[in-house]
């Protein structure tokens, strides 16, 4: 891979994540009535404060993720590789998660289909990108 299609992809990955946290917050509200909708209201009472709360904790998280591997890209110094090596194997770990944890009967809603599909395209252009060997690197990296 050369230098510019590993920044260009590193960057990419990083707008993705971006779009993913503003994406996780965006659907906050629209789960939360989910739940008023779909639940008894004592179980609502219960089960919306710790919802919103993921949801604002991980969706406010991606944007960081996103903005360092976006800043790193272009970087060649080892804190460089450590940041994008880092959020590589931590979204790497997302849609495994995903479906370990959640299985596929959420599929039907487009919002989860959306993040899902950047979740995996990030995962895996961030793991070839933050991996893969420069030319002046060699195999070993």
């Amino acid at each position: 891979m050369t230098a510019r299609i590993r920044v260009l992809v590193l960057r990419t990955s990083g707008i993705l994540l971006c779009a993913l946290g503003v994406l996780h917050l965006a659907v906050t509200p629209v789960i939360a009535r989910l739940v008023l909708g779909a639940a008894l209201s004592t179980a609502v009472d219960w089960l919306t404060p710790p919802m919103l709360l993921n949801h604002v904790v991980v969706g406010i998280l991606l944007l960081p993720l996103g903005v360092l591997t976006i800043y790193a890209a272009p970087h060649v110094a080892p804190w460089a590789k450590v940041v994008t090596r880092t959020v590589a194997l931590a979204v790497a770990t997302l849609p495994l998660a995903l479906l370990w944890l959640m299985g596929t009967r959420y599929f039907g809603a487009v919002p989860f289909q959306v993040a899902t599909g950047i979740v995996w395209v990030a995962s895996l252009t961030l793991l070839a990108a933050a991996f893969w060997p420069s030319a002046r690197e060699g195999p070993r990296g």
